[in-house]
């Protein structure tokens, strides 16, 4: 169904944002075969290029940074303090297992004031990230051998199998990198009709900062954000609360905290996956945002967005959990919507979508 094996490797390869060296060289090695040209920009970002027939830029956007930390100090017994990298829930990371990448990578365990010490007041209370420190089980003169200021720290967690799902830290969102090279893999004999700009950007988790400047650089006139969304389908959730479900089918997002897509793109989409039987489910976060925002927005003329989203369940905790059969229609929604486009009537007067036949020069004008 997926290739569980490739998703593990991307999954356990660290990069915090802002520090994503590693998942970047090993986004390179897998993605350069599968298109005409790569170029990494200034920032860090991997903008893989496909070619199309006519002369129009597709860009889609999947963020290869994970949620980290970055050393703060140090202290005379050797305990490491820090920072946040994107958001955390803190009661996740007592007694957690880290990856502290200093000048060589240390195994560290996140700790905290033990519930026995604590005052009847504090046992009620979520302890700020403030309270927690990193134990490398060496002394200060050892760590400050190989640590600094400045270092990113990572969660130390493999990817299992776990009934028909996925079960990893980082799919937030490893599994959109996965199904962004999937879907360039699939496209890699066959003729698209424009430009598709597949890019993997960095420093989304601290305000979706690769994509803003790299769709800036391409100036798109389509965009596609690939992020995973929440699936509150769990004991006491109340159906209205779900968002989602695991095992539904690939969600297409109608809004987020950031975005509203563009109801074109959202029909488009809805239409394609029914042409193809494949499983769909809509989406509508009452808060947070992804690249979509970035895509939409930060294009010269603005671009004609929507978002394909990875149902997830325990989003932003330690593990993070995913529907095999959801990852494989989202690779196949976002295959099918590539190499279709030009089958839609984009214009605004049109409402359903509906359309004999583009004409040969696909002529129609987006400003």
């Amino acid at each position: 169904m997926i290739n569980v094996e490739l998703l593990k490797k991307i999954c356990e390869t660290p990069g915090a944002p802002g520090y994503e060296q590693r998942i970047r060289e090993f986004i390179l090695a897998e993605v350069t075969p599968l298109v005409d040209k790569v170029e990494v920009d200034a920032m860090g970002n991997v903008v893989a290029i496909k070619k199309g027939q006519q002369d129009k830029k597709v860009m889609v956007a999947a963020h290869m940074d994970e949620i980290g930390f970055i050393v703060t100090h140090i202290d005379e017994d050797g305990f490491i303090r820090f920072h946040t990298l994107g958001g955390f829930d803190p009661k996740t990371l007592t007694s957690q297992r880290v990856i502290v990448h200093g000048r060589k990578d240390f195994i560290g365990v996140m700790g905290s004031k033990p519930i026995h010490l604590m005052k009847p007041e504090e046992r009620n209370k979520q302890l700020p990230i403030s309270e927690y420190y990193i134990d490398l089980g060496m002394p200060r003169d050892e760590v400050v051998k190989y640590v600094a200021v400045g270092d990113s720290i990572t969660r130390e967690r493999e990817l299992i199998e776990m009934g028909n799902c996925v079960n990893s830290k980082s799919m937030d969102n490893r599994v959109s990198v996965f199904i962004l090279l999937e879907t360039l893999r699939a496209l890699k004999d066959q003729t698209v009709p424009y430009d598709i700009y597949g890019v993997f950007t960095v420093q989304e988790e601290v305000g979706l900062r690769g994509a803003i400047s790299s769709a800036h650089l391409i100036d798109p006139d389509f965009g596609f954000g690939l992020d995973v969304t929440i699936a509150f389908d769990v004991p006491g959730a109340q159906a209205h609360e779900y968002v989602t479900s695991l095992g539904k089918g690939a969600a297409i997002k109608i809004l987020d905290g950031m975005t509203i897509c563009d109801y074109r793109m959202v029909n488009y989409m809805k239409k394609t996956a029914d042409a193809h039987d494949i499983p769909w489910q809509p989406e509508v976060l009452p808060a947070g945002g992804t690249d979509t925002a970035g895509v939409q927005r930060y294009g010269k003329k603005g671009a004609i967005a929507g978002a394909i989203s990875i149902p997830l369940r325990n989003m932003h905790q330690t593990i993070e959990m995913a529907n095999k059969a959801d990852i494989r229609h989202c690779i196949d929604l976002l295959t099918h919507c590539l190499s279709e486009l030009q089958q839609y009537d984009w214009s605004f007067e049109n409402v359903d979508g509906n359309r004999s036949k583009p004409a040969a020069d696909d002529s129609y004008d987006f400003l």
